[in-house]
């Protein structure tokens, strides 16, 4: 954390001094965002320090988590508020006897390790082309009992769908904009009976949302899913702080909207 602190001076200094530079409302809005996650982390420290390194709620309460995240905030995981908007759609789907989970963009884990553990007669194969996630991912896979079940590997193309053919798929997807390629029903027609979660990232991939809604409006129900106020039911120990640090609690990162695609096989039971 030293050394954060450290680089984090060193990141105000090299653009916010010297003489006649006046900060712009650009800089002040990263210079907050940077200050944020600096503290965040310190957050997430106190969490592992005081009550473990254990998910304290949601869908994966119970679940042991790796010592910090590859991708994004650690608190909220922790907590269990992470993405809590797709916890009502999570266990709609996990009771509809899912046997497969295709994970891409698994960073260090969160849902291929928390759905092994919700589903335990599912097989996992976890992606991500980011070496240290796959390592971490194998890693928390083992902490929590079911690496036998989570397969990790890098690359992963559309075509590997047609791989999950016979089996009853749900397809967890957060790939900052790769949606775009990745989801492409004309390559995979296995897609067709996938029920998917999908992160959707018109902020880095203008459009790409209304593109794969039109890939799937005639095999899928879909439902947005935007996210939007964390609950703050925060444990004990963390009552005392102030407010910000409270809502920094449950800060996921964020820069912008990016809501989430439900889909569901057309003439499966409805999710809401």
């Amino acid at each position: 954390m030293a050394s954060y602190l450290e680089n984090l001076s060193d990141w105000f200094r090299a653009r916010l001094a010297g003489p006649g530079h006046m900060a712009t409302p650009d800089d002040a809005q990263m210079g907050l965002k940077v200050l944020a996650i600096w503290r965040s982390r310190m957050i997430a420290d106190f969490i592992v320090r005081r009550l473990g390194s254990r998910v304290l709620a949601g869908p994966f309460e119970g679940m042991t988590y790796v010592a910090q995240s590859t991708e994004g905030a650690l608190a909220p995981r922790l907590l269990g508020t992470y993405e809590s908007e797709l916890h009502p759609h999570i266990a709609a789907l996990a009771a509809q006897g899912v046997d497969c989970v295709i994970d891409v963009g698994c960073a260090e884990g969160y849902y291929a390790v928390g759905l092994a553990r919700l589903l335990p007669q599912a097989a996992i194969y976890a992606f991500d082309r980011d070496a240290a996630a796959l390592k971490a991912c194998g890693a928390m896979a083992a902490l929590n009992d079911v690496a036998e079940r989570v397969e990790v590997a890098g690359d992963f193309r559309p075509e590997a769908f047609q791989r999950f053919a016979d089996r009853r798929c749900l397809v967890i997807m957060d790939v900052e904009g790769a949606e775009d390629e990745l989801l492409r029903p004309d390559l995979a027609p296995a897609l067709a009976g996938m029920s998917l979660i999908v992160e959707t990232h018109d902020l880095i991939r203008p459009g790409v949302q209304a593109r794969v809604r039109e890939r799937f409006a005639a095999t899928h129900d879909i439902l947005q899913v935007d996210p939007g106020p964390k609950p703050q039911i925060l444990p004990e120990a963390m009552r005392g702080m102030s407010h910000l640090d409270q809502l920094l609690a449950v800060w996921e990162f964020r820069a912008g909207p990016t809501p989430w695609l439900v889909m569901t096989p057309k003439g499966a039971r409805p999710l809401s």
